[in-house]
C-alpha cells in the first residue's frame, strides 16, 4: 500500500493484493481549487451564522488557541484555511502537515511536510520531529494540519509556553469528544502521566473548540463552538457551549433544517476581547438571537 500526493495537490492511496482481497484499488481525494472565504460559509453554504463568524474572528485575532474538530470529510481543513485569514499579516506562521493541503494566503507562511519511511522502513520524519524543529524557527503561530498521534503532547506544551494563537484539527464527534480524543492521543506519547495532569494540560492550553460536521444531505455545518474555561470540574476540563446548531428535521427535498443558536453563555474570553479593543456586542450571545440555516 502507498499514500502519496499528486502534483495538483490531490491525495492518492493505492493498495494491492494480498491486502486488498478484490484486486488493486486506487483512491484519489481531490480538493477544490477555489479558495473559500468566510463569506462563502455565510451566504453560499450557510455553514455558520454571522455571530459565530464574528466570535471566531475575535478569538483568532486575540490569539486564542483553537482546536477544530470533526469527522473525516467534514471540512476541517477548509475551515482551518478560512480561519487562518484572520491572522494578522505581520505574524510568522509555520504549518506542519502529513500531506500538504493548507492554502494560506499569508506572506510570512513557512510550510513543513512529513516524510514517510522508505521500503526499508528508514528515513521517515514524523510530525513530532518537525514540531521540535519548528520551535527553533521563531514562529508567532504554529498550525498543525491534523493532530493524530504523540505530537499532541508537544502541541499542548507549545500552547502552554508562549505560542498563543496556535491552530490545529482533530478527529472527533463533538466538542466534548475532542477532549477525550486529546487525552487518548497523549497516552500514545508513551509518557505515564496521571490523568489529572493530562486534563490540567488540556484545560490550560486550549481556549476554544469549534466542531464542524458533514450532515446527511452532504452539507457541512459548524454545529458547536465551546469555550474551555480552564477549570477542572468533576475530574474533567470544563466546557461551556457558546453556539450550537439545533437540528429541526428535514424538508421534502431531503435538506437539513435547523438554526444556529447562542446558548446564552457569555464566554470568559469576551472580557479579553474588550481589553484588546475588539468591540463585539454582548447581544450576540443572547439565547433569543437564533439564525435559521437556509
Amino acid at each position: 500500500m502507498v499514500d502519496a500526493r499528486l502534483p495538483d495537490g490531490s491525495r492518492i492511496n493505492a493498495i494491492i493484493p494480498p491486502l486488498s482481497l478484490k484486486g488493486p484499488m486506487i483512491t484519489i481525494r481531490k480538493f477544490a481549487q477555489d479558495r473559500y472565504t468566510i463569506e462563502d460559509l455565510l451566504n453560499r453554504f450557510h455553514s455558520v451564522s454571522q455571530p459565530m463568524a464574528d466570535f471566531i474572528q475575535a478569538a483568532v485575532v486575540t490569539r486564542k488557541n483553537m482546536l477544530i474538530s470533526g469527522g473525516t470529510g467534514s471540512g476541517k481543513t477548509t475551515l482551518l484555511n478560512i480561519v487562518s485569514e484572520y491572522i494578522p499579516d505581520g505574524e510568522r506562521i509555520i504549518s506542519i502537515e502529513d500531506a500538504a493541503e493548507l492554502k494560506l494566503n499569508k506572506a510570512h507562511w513557512a510550510r513543513l511536510e512529513t516524510r514517510p519511511t522508505n521500503v526499508e522502513g528508514k528515513g521517515g520524519i514524523s510530525i513530532r520531529e518537525l514540531f521540535v524543529n519548528t520551535l527553533r524557527m521563531r514562529p508567532d503561530r504554529i498550525i498543525i494540519g491534523e493532530c493524530r498521534g504523540p505530537e499532541v503532547l508537544d502541541m499542548l506544551q507549545a500552547m502552554n509556553t508562549g505560542h498563543d494563537g496556535s491552530l490545529t484539527t482533530i478527529h472527533a464527534n463533538s466538542t466534548r469528544d475532542a477532549i477525550t480524543r486529546l487525552n487518548s492521543l497523549i497516552l500514545l506519547s508513551g509518557l505515564e502521566l496521571p490523568l489529572r495532569a493530562v486534563y490540567d494540560m488540556i484545560s490550560s492550553a486550549i481556549d476554544v473548540i469549534v466542531h464542524v460536521a458533514r450532515m446527511s444531505d452532504g452539507s457541512r455545518k459548524i454545529t458547536g463552538i465551546s469555550e474551555v474555561t480552564g477549570r477542572i470540574v468533576e475530574g474533567i476540563p470544563e466546557l461551556k457551549d457558546i453556539f450550537v446548531f439545533n437540528h429541526k428535521g428535514m424538508d421534502k427535498n431531503g435538506k437539513i433544517m435547523g438554526e444556529y443558536a447562542p446558548t446564552g453563555y457569555v464566554p470568559e474570553c469576551f472580557e479579553d476581547f474588550k481589553k484588546r479593543g475588539l468591540v463585539l456586542p454582548v447581544t450576540i450571545f443572547s439565547a433569543d438571537h437564533s439564525v435559521r440555516a437556509e
